[in-house]
């Protein structure tokens, strides 16, 4: 017999006492393991990442979490030949293979440059600008995210057994949860694969991560307020998850991206010959064999102008003519099989319910010949292409989860987002148009249904991703029946796991809780200059105030020819003396700006390596001719870098005029050595 998969539970190995349910390899029906979750401790698992995961994530900052999935995604990847060899057997060719295996250690790449650069070396996040709650500024208001003491449950499809889990497991860990993964059993070998070569690694915190093979059986009732479920699947078992009294009265929190009738609009300005039209037609045909078609993204509509439906029909048709179907192992493949001969039939029952609206025009979804394979033991199958008849309701309610899309076509652009609509939500649509006009028709129309949307024609094809590529910096999931869900997205998936909370205190308080220096608590003024400090020394509020300085009506002349901004307000006594807001000449706002900096710069080398930007700068009141400015600059947030030796300060400036008006207020980011 072959080989039990295994779960990984409460810091071991657990093998079920019971035979297991066979799993087959996809192109030979060869059997590639067994698997089984009998036996096994479910209350256990959800324990142990609450009592030993959680807090061990907890103890890092964002930026160590981050640094640990970049030395993980760099571990997996020296060992991903293994991973392409045994993802074979899951009906993958090498270019699906990569968009599994490669897309997931990409996107936890992706999340751990994305957590250091956008998130603070903290473990508190703060959200928005701060809210004045009294008239003397010593009641404030701000909005923080803090990690949840709970369980990341990931119960996840077939289609994308290592991508799936570590597209979920990135913005988890970074956000501080421990997770739990239930992959789909038919290509569970693939994922408890790397999940093995992870815990191996020991990169992780023990606890972080923990697999169940098998069914997910009472796991739900062990869970509570302070966990979530994430499901990718079917609308129908997404249906039950969301009525499971866990879900329904406990608290847990349930993301759901289930069903999608993805299309893609032609704009009624491509033409034969144009690029878009290849552009169209390339996108469709390898949404339809990438995967087999077996992707939550596959386009499963094309949306064309009816003047040229035949055309783009047989352009379609032309190319899937191509497309040689059979074991992925065989590098003239171009499409492998279904993940399972269950799957395959599944797929050919869409195909009929299709079909009570639409006639096939390409395909035959039955046949049994002409693979390059075994077509009795493999679950290959023909790309199949449907045209719709007028009025067609089926193209818009079944979805084939397979090689398999629809041509439907549209008279106008109303009628186009009509017919997008009727799919009740999806997780990305296309557009496929060089006119600005049709782009921002199509694109307003089509928004409300859909989550993610391309625009694409002959100038951004050289970079596209394609339709089907959800990206870890943009937003994954849609409206409706494509679940109402939403993944990824950058940070903000990271922030979606954690709880943000309205926080009222006097400025100190603010200061402690938050990390960051908020303005109206205490300063530190030293002897000694900040910039003379490393971020040894350098404390959050430490101060620097400088003395005045006089600016002078020769001083603005001067600015204004030095950079040739010439603006009336600053050179011309009668326009300016007719403005509302000045009233006669002021200086130049980046004049203060520059006249700041030299009050408070201390021009010796030292720890500041260099200035990198400016924040937030806004200009309060004008500055006149004989005015005098001072600084006053105050630490407001320190972030080392944990993989170089110096790191960034972020440092409050607040000028004022001679009545201690503030002129400009704005942040000054310096990048500072860890030592003197």
């Amino acid at each position: 017999m072959t080989r039990l998969l295994e779960s990984y539970a409460a810091g071991r190995w657990y093998a079920a006492p019971a035979e297991g349910d066979p799993l087959l390899d996809a192109a030979t029906g060869a059997e590639v393991a067994r698997i089984s979750s009998a036996g096994l401790d479910l209350g256990a698992m959800a324990h142990h990442a609450r009592s030993v995961g959680g807090p061990a994530i907890r103890e890092l900052t964002f930026h160590q979490r981050a640094l640990l999935l970049k030395e993980l995604a760099t571990h997996l990847t020296g060992l991903k030949d293994e991973f392409y060899e045994l993802s074979l057997a899951t009906g993958a060719t090498r270019r699906d293979s990569l968009i599994d295996i490669d897309g997931g250690f990409g996107t936890m790449f992706s999340y751990s440059s994305k957590g250091r650069r956008e998130l603070p070396n903290d473990v508190v996040v703060c959200d928005g600008d701060l809210e004045q709650l009294g008239r003397t500024g010593v009641f404030l208001g701000q909005h923080v995210y803090t990690s949840r003491p709970g369980v990341a449950v990931q119960i996840n499809a077939f289609n994308f057994p290592v991508w799936g889990m570590l597209e979920k497991l990135a913005p988890a860990f970074i956000a501080g949860l421990p997770t739990i993964v239930k992959p789909a059993s038919q290509t569970a070998y693939l994922t408890e694969l790397v999940v093995r070569r992870i815990v191996e690694s020991g990169i992780l915190p023990e606890g972080s991560l923990q697999l169940l093979s098998g069914s997910a059986g009472d796991l739900l009732d062990h869970l509570g307020v302070q966990d979530s479920v994430a499901f990718t699947g079917s609308a129908h078992t997404a249906g039950i998850l969301r009525q499971h009294p866990s879900v329904l009265h406990g608290g847990v929190r349930l993301q759901v991206e289930a069903d999608s009738l993805n299309c893609s609009v032609l704009g009624p300005d491509v033409t034969p010959g144009d690029p878009e039209w290849d552009l169209f037609v390339k996108g469709v045909v390898t949404e339809m064999t990438a995967k087999a078609g077996q992707k939550c993204t596959a386009i499963r509509r094309a949306i064309v102008p009816a003047a040229v439906a035949d055309e783009m029909t047989e352009a379609i048709t032309a190319r899937l003519a191509s497309i040689t179907v059979g074991d992925p192992g065989d590098e003239t493949v171009r499409m492998g099989p279904l993940a399972s001969l269950g799957q395959r039939e599944e797929v050919r029952k869409a195909v009929e319910a299709l079909r009570s609206s639409a006639d096939v025009v390409h395909g035959d979804p039955t046949a049994t010949s002409g693979f390059a394979g075994d077509a009795e033991r493999g679950a290959f199958m023909q790309p199949v292409l449907l045209r719709a008849r007028p009025g067609a309701v089926e193209p818009h309610d079944v979805e084939p989860f397979g090689p398999v899309s629809t041509v439907l076509s549209y008279d106008s652009l109303d009628e186009a987002v009509a017919l997008a609509a009727r799919g009740k939500g999806s997780l990305v649509g296309s557009v496929v148009t060089h006119d600005p006009a049709v782009a921002r028709t199509l694109v307003l129309g089509l928004a409300p249904w859909h989550g993610r949307i391309l625009v694409l024609d002959r100038d951004d094809a050289p970079d596209s991703t394609g339709h089907g590529s959800p990206l870890p910096m943009l937003v994954h999931g849609g409206p409706g029946r494509a679940g109402g869900g939403e993944e990824l997205g950058g940070v903000r998936g990271v922030l979606h796991h954690m709880q943000r909370t309205a926080v009222q205190a006097s400025p100190d308080m603010l200061t402690a809780i938050t990390g960051r220096w908020t303005r109206g608590s205490r300063r530190t003024t030293t002897p000694e200059h900040p910039f003379r400090r490393s971020l040894a020394t350098l404390r959050v509020g430490d101060t620097i105030a400088s003395e005045p300085r006089v600016v002078s009506r020769e001083d603005i002349d001067h600015f204004a020819d030095f950079t040739g901004d010439t603006f009336y307000a600053h050179t011309d006594p009668e326009a300016a003396a007719q403005n509302p807001l000045f009233g006669g000449i002021v200086a130049h706002g980046y004049l203060i700006v520059s006249m700041a900096a030299g009050l408070f710069v201390d021009p010796a080398p030292g720890p500041v390596l260099a200035n990198f930007g400016v924040d937030h700068l806004r200009f309060l009141t004008p500055v006149r001719a004989g005015d005098s400015i001072r600084v006053t600059l105050t630490v407001k947030q320190i972030t080392p870098r944990a993989s170089a030796d110096y790191g960034e300060v972020r440092w409050d400036a607040l000028v004022t005029n001679g009545d201690d008006e503030p002129v400009a207020t704005y942040d000054v980011l310096t990048l500072v050595a860890k030592e003197a």
